[in-house]
């Protein structure tokens, strides 16, 4: 990421930039551009709609090279998304559809599971 593009993505507004440099440079992104861009989302994303969309996109991209920045978008997008818009989606793309198969053990492993689980599912005993 060179300078112009850095002061082009921070005029972003509400995250689409920022998630479209990512994913139109996906094959060349280092791990301290990742991290920029996960903290101008943390910035500008207001209900955390492009935080999801990134830990989405990274996760089927490439889970273990992407892992932290993973872990980092959907602990943004659990905080931004107090309607529960995204959660959902998230739950099933990063854990898969039967999530719920293993939401006890998952809850005692994942911080992040635990913290949408909770939200999804607030009358349950896990």
């Amino acid at each position: 990421m060179n300078e112009n593009d850095l002061k082009h993505l921070k005029q972003d507004t509400d995250g689409l930039l920022n998630y479209e440099y990512l994913a139109n440079h996906i094959d060349t992104v280092e791990a301290d551009d990742v991290n920029t861009i996960i903290d101008n989302l943390s910035d500008i994303d207001r209900d955390g709609q492009f935080c999801a969309s990134a830990a989405k996109y990274l996760n089927i991209i490439d889970s273990k090279r992407f892992a932290d920045a993973v872990r980092r978008l959907v602990a943004l997008t659990i905080d931004k998304d107090r309607e529960h818009r995204y959660l959902l989606g998230l739950m099933t793309a990063i854990y898969g559809e039967d999530y719920a198969a293993g939401a006890g053990r998952l809850c005692e492993s994942d911080n992040n599971f635990r913290r949408i689980y909770k939200r999804l599912h607030p009358t349950s005993l896990i």
